[in-house]
């Protein structure tokens, strides 16, 4: 079929919605013609039932409209062939980032705490928006395949990831690609899992789903030290930890255990996060709930343990507004970037992302001339 290239050119600011790459690219623009004015298009969808097709069709619509010679579209959306999604799916594999790999270039960072109840999975939430707002390309792993809670703080309970044969799309929230057990059960039943279903459903995350090029990907970590702890460490051996606790010291002492793992899985723990640190009152003074000095003293401890520096990358102060966000399904760095809570959290993000890679012990692709 033949292909007219100003439509070309101008269909590739369109991009597909859950893979992020222009459609052009992807190989879904079958046929462009313009004949006394009419753009006569057909675009081929990656499956029958796409959930996006519709947002495809009117980007599309409304980029060919921009072209001045360009007086009416006619759009015609089709579906793949066997061929074609195998095509697509190695073109794909080519660019996926193997984020086990030691010269990949996403950081991956899991969070972890000690136990439960310390807002971990909320402060993953708005760490990973915090980022994708800032510009980076952000996935997020919901590993508390036990406790999922991912999908409902960013808004997307009911997501179903696109599946295209063997490979699966992940759900896009706020800039944010996200996986979650939770969007493969029904009615919120609980997931019966021991050990090596565990460690297969996070390989398969890892593996089956298309990410493609992050600059950081996030895992919210179940608390402790159990299974997904170790698998995590086996996966992503160049992953880095950071350790969440509350301000108690008893919560402190908790959360050192799941920083001091390093030691056996040779991760780095990049930081301490002190969540819940004081509450702001309404004449201005602050109360602090649960004590103070908590996440001081775990960085201490775990400088000490590892014998490398983990430092504070901040106190997130216990705001009403961040339990709000997580029920609403919108973030408190995007629902209120003003508050001090979300200042914090979106210095704490930045720290994180931009903190210098070293290419030591890389290969690169590159030889003598």
């Amino acid at each position: 079929m033949s292909i007219e290239p100003r439509l070309l050119e101008a269909l590739s600011a369109v991009q597909d919605p859950e893979l992020r790459r222009p459609i052009t690219e992807l190989g879904m623009v079958e046929s462009a013609v313009l004949e006394n004015g009419t753009a006569r298009v057909k675009i081929l969808l990656t499956i029958a039932g796409c959930p996006l097709r519709s947002t495809i069709e009117n980007d599309a619509t409304a980029a060919l409209a921009t072209l001045p010679e360009v007086g009416s579209v006619e759009l015609e959306l089709g579906v793949m062939g066997p061929e074609q999604r195998a095509a697509l799916r190695e073109s794909l594999k080519g660019r996926a980032v193997p984020f086990g790999d030691p010269s990949s270039l996403t950081r991956v960072i899991g969070i972890a705490s000690g136990k439960g109840g310390v807002g971990k999975s909320s402060l993953t939430a708005n760490l990973a928006c915090a980022m994708a707002a800032d510009g980076l390309r952000v996935g997020l792993i919901d590993a508390d395949v036990h406790g999922f809670s991912i999908p409902g703080l960013l808004g997307i309970p009911g997501a179903k990831p696109t599946r295209v044969d063997d490979m699966i799309l992940p759900p896009v929230a706020h800039g944010v690609k996200v996986i979650s057990i939770g969007m493969f059960v029904d009615d919120n039943k609980p997931v019966i899992w021991r050990g090596p279903m565990l460690h297969r459903a996070l390989e398969q995350f890892l593996t089956d789903v298309h990410f493609g090029d992050l600059d950081v990907l996030l895992l919210d970590l179940p608390p402790g030290t159990g299974d997904i702890a170790i698998s995590v460490s086996q996966l992503l051996p160049g992953s880095e930890l950071v350790v969440l606790t509350t301000p108690q010291a008893a919560a402190a002492q908790v959360a050192e255990r799941a920083g001091a793992i390093a030691v056996q899985t040779g991760q780095k723990v990049v930081g301490v996060i002190e969540n819940m640190s004081w509450l702001q009152l309404p004449d201005g003074s602050t109360m602090e709930l649960f004590g103070s000095g908590g996440g001081r003293q775990l960085s201490e401890r775990l400088t000490a343990t590892l014998g490398a520096e983990v430092p504070l990358l901040g106190q997130v102060p216990l705001d009403p507004l961040l339990r709000a966000g997580g029920d609403a399904g919108l973030p408190l760095v995007l629902s209120h970037p003003g508050s001090p809570a979300a200042a914090q959290i979106t210095a704490i993000a930045r720290s994180l992302s931009h903190r210098p890679r070293g290419l030591a012990g890389m290969k690169l692709s590159v030889s003598p001339g």
